[in-house]
């Protein structure tokens, strides 16, 4: 009896797929993100260069760096009493306006009542009014309101920082509101289980955990309100005016690295507050 051996049939080794795709689209993919890094911080290093040149007409090459626009920056009365106004308005709306937004996006969130989603957009249509046109609205108001009232509100503190309120509001609205959204249930779940009465689960474990949305929205709306320019532009009066329009009003006049030099400044003042603030509070968790 014949015995025939088998002969095992060659198996095709499988060709891998080139990986030339996924790794092109990678590197596309660091190209964009370097490009989309350079146009947004381009305007804000040509500012802080601008700041040094060492003539008023800026001219690339430039001919020598200084610090001499720096100190005539410090020397514009105009530019230091705008700038104390706006931490003053800026301050006194961030200290209204957050409170009332955070209990606004609480009741939001939270709450299951008719008009929840038509109230939230109420509040967030600031947000998408142009703040020239929101401001031009805000200034007839307020002649319509002297007129009746036989009282003075544009031109001061009061109704300024009202105006700056309208900004606030939104911001923490919508900051607080995100916080909000992706925060798990099951610790205030249990702690009520446990006993823990509802004033109790709010102060001891739901605000704690919103607590990133609530410094994400004081630090927001306070910058929006310092460098806003639009907004207050119609309801600044003689003796108050803040530091974005003390600048617009230098330049009607003069242009030279002055206004770089302050915007310099303010970068910095921005740019350490928020390192500053994500350094105790992720702002990444809700922005």
């Amino acid at each position: 009896m014949s015995s025939s051996l088998a002969i095992p049939a060659t198996i095709p080794a499988r060709v891998a797929a080139p990986s030339w795709p996924a790794g092109l689209g990678r590197l596309t993919f660091r190209l964009l993100l370097v490009v989309a890094y350079a146009i947004i911080f381009a305007p804000i290093v040509t500012v802080m260069i601008v700041s040094v040149f060492d003539q008023e007409i800026v001219s690339v090459p430039p001919p020598g760096l200084t610090l001499k626009w720096y100190a005539n920056a410090w020397l514009q009365r105009d530019f230091a009493r705008g700038f104390v106004t706006s931490c003053q308005i800026a301050a006194m709306a961030t200290l209204i306006g957050v409170p009332f937004g955070t209990l606004a996006a609480l009741g939001i969130a939270r709450g299951r009542f008719w008009g929840r989603e038509a109230l939230n957009t109420f509040l967030l249509a600031p947000l998408a009014v142009p703040a020239i046109v929101a401001g031009s609205a805000l200034y007839l108001f307020y002649v319509s309101a002297e007129n009746v009232l036989d009282i003075d509100i544009k031109g001061t503190l009061g109704g300024l920082v009202a105006a700056n309120v309208l900004l606030t509001i939104p911001w923490t609205v919508r900051l607080v509101g995100a916080s909000l959204a992706g925060l798990d249930r099951s610790a205030e779940e249990a702690a009520a289980n446990l006993g823990a009465r509802p004033g109790t689960v709010f102060r001891r474990v739901t605000l704690p955990m919103m607590r990133p949305g609530i410094v994400a929205a004081t630090l927001f709306s306070f910058v929006s309100s310092f460098e806003n320019l639009e907004l207050n532009l119609l309801l600044v009066g003689p003796g108050r005016t803040t530091l974005p329009v003390a600048m617009l009003s230098y330049l009607e006049f003069r242009m030279d690295p002055t206004l770089a030099a302050v915007a310099a400044v303010q970068i910095t003042i921005i740019a350490a507050m928020m390192l500053i603030t994500d350094r105790f509070v992720k702002l990444s968790r809700v922005v």
